[in-house]
């Protein structure tokens, strides 16, 4: 019998259609309330929800021109010292609602009369019950300790919110397509995952992502970290050639987010240099070429326009996360030292 986390695995592809199909109307009547009333958005997020927050800064930061910034919980909390927000949107992200201090960073900007967004599976969860707008993520409950569906959900609420506060009705097309590319993904990238057991021995590797991916990257290496206990260290791959790169051996693995868009001729010439090192890749791509260079390659569909890939790369990391963790022998269900829900302050 599979795994509960691989079950929410493939249960994603439904869940994205449920959420864009219940909640499209909410976000755009949202959207239509707060245009307007902000110049900056500041995030406050934690775990996997702060890798959904990176993926909004590039996405709200391109489509819709706005600065982006994420909040310092410890100044709400610890320091009790909080910046002051003038005409800006604070959006709090967190699958359970239950973060302390997610909910101080909220609760602060709606002390000093500022707009709230609650991004969450729990609209009655304390970040939900105080924020001003609720984005509800529809996933029903996530038994898996590890998340998956919360985070692609928490993208898809992110997608909508830019394209409806944009007024595009083609993005919103766009984001309708989302399912289908991921239940393709999930059948077109599972024979090559079975190749995954070679790399049951590694004890680290870095991921590689850039753009809109450089939230996949940081997703990616947090699911590897979580189910198998290896070291996973995400890098843009700017960032990758700044001093990391020198750390490369022969036969080192690095997992690369390579899509079609901007940033493909960049990863490219990267997955060139870090070869002539004698690095190996394990590569997710639509590009057949790129895939071919690839220890292992995991194909994603072709026409998925580049702000949209996130929701759909992020689908055989999470996959080769699974893979690798069962060839370790891990419980994927119940990995060592974590819990469902982690509370901060």
């Amino acid at each position: 019998m599979a795994s509960i986390l691989e079950q929410e695995i493939r249960e994603q592809p439904e869940i994205m259609r449920r959420m864009i199909d219940q909640e499209s109307k909410k976000v755009k009547a949202i959207c239509d309330k707060l245009r307007g009333r902000f110049d900056y958005i500041i995030i406050a997020a934690r775990g996997t929800s702060d890798n959904a927050a990176r993926y909004a800064k590039y996405t709200l930061g391109s489509f819709n021109h706005f600065p982006i910034a994420l909040a310092t919980p410890s100044l709400f909390t610890l320091y009790n010292r909080p910046p002051q927000f003038k005409r800006s949107l604070i959006i709090g992200i967190s699958q359970s609602g239950q973060s302390l201090d997610i909910g101080a960073v909220l609760n602060e900007a709606r002390r000093q009369g500022q707009a709230t967004l609650a991004i969450t599976n729990f609209p009655d969860s304390p970040m939900g019950a105080n924020a001003d707008y609720v984005i509800e993520l529809h996933c029903d409950i996530e038994h898996a300790i590890c998340a998956t569906k919360t985070y692609t959900s928490s993208l898809i609420a992110i997608a909508l919110f830019s394209a409806f506060l944009a007024d595009d009705q083609a993005r919103f097309n766009q984001v309708k397509k989302i399912p289908d590319w991921m239940a393709q993904t999930i059948l077109d990238c599972e024979p090559s995952l079975d190749r995954a057991e070679r790399y049951r021995y590694l004890e680290h590797c870095a991921v590689i992502g850039r753009g809109f991916n450089y939230a996949t990257a940081f997703e990616c290496a947090l699911k590897i970290q979580e189910l198998t206990g290896i070291v996973a260290e995400p890098y843009s791959s700017a960032d990758f050639r700044h001093g990391p790169i020198a750390m490369i051996d022969k036969g080192d693995p690095i997992i690369a987010i390579a899509p079609s868009g901007k940033v493909r001729d960049d990863l490219a010439k990267l997955i060139n240099e870090v070869r002539a090192r004698g690095g190996e890749f394990i590569i997710i791509s639509d590009d057949s070429s790129l895939l071919k260079q690839g220890k292992l390659g995991m194909p994603i569909p072709t026409d998925i326009p580049e702000w949209l890939t996130p929701m759909v790369a992020i689908i055989p990391a999470q996959i080769f996360a699974l893979r690798l963790a069962e060839a370790m022998g891990v419980d994927v269900d119940k990995p060592h030292g974590l819990s469902k829900v982690t509370e901060t302050w």
